[in-house]
């Protein structure tokens, strides 16, 4: 682990090749897992808003689950986490050309909503744990992401660059300049390959 400033970044993030490759994966993180996508308290607002903006988008199972439970639920260690319909789907994932992708983005890129999407699923395969004043950054390996591990080292693309605009989205500009010289210096003592 890096310290930079108050996180704590394990060396996954700089050695690791990764970049989606939806063409291959056709967007099963949105649908796969025993768990929705991991939300703060400080994004419910803005999810439950994003939900009213693009209700007339969502499948019938999602409005309905949403209608039952809410856009978030706690899951089996308590966090709240997106909803998820008959145990996997993302309440918000949508089908379009064989593909899932995220309604709440297709929103926000084509200027409906100011609600990107959780910052969990923008910084996946990153996952951020609290340690006590520090937050952790840590890589989640699953093997649906197999075909974006094989794009990245194709690529020779290293998770941290391939993540850049989510991780200034979670810590700012400054902090993601000091991530970039952390991963130089690494780099030059040769704890990461280049």
């Amino acid at each position: 682990m890096v310290e930079i400033g108050k996180t704590l970044v394990s060396l996954d993030i700089f050695e690791e090749r990764f970049c989606c490759d939806l063409e291959a994966c056709k967007g099963i993180c949105c649908i796969e897992g025993d768990a929705g996508a991991p939300v703060s308290l400080d994004e419910l607002a803005d999810l439950e808003s994003a939900s009213e903006e693009i209700w007339d988008d969502l499948g019938r199972k999602s409005r309905e689950v949403i209608e039952r439970q809410g856009v978030v639920y706690p899951d089996r260690d308590g966090e709240l986490v997106t909803s998820i319909i008959d145990g996997k789907d993302c309440v918000f994932a949508c089908r379009e050309k064989g593909c899932c992708l995220c309604s709440i983005e297709k929103a926000y890129r084509a200027g409906r909503i100011g609600f990107y999407k959780p910052l969990s699923c923008h910084l996946y395969p990153i996952r951020l744990k609290k340690m006590g004043d520090y937050t952790a950054l840590n890589y989640h390996r699953w093997s649906v992401c197999k075909p974006a591990v094989a794009l990245g080292k194709k690529l020779d693309l290293p998770l941290y660059k391939f993540l850049k605009e989510p991780l200034i989205r979670a810590f700012g500009k400054e902090w993601y300049d000091e991530l970039e010289l952390t991963a130089k210096e690494l780099i030059n003592q040769g704890y990461v390959r280049k």
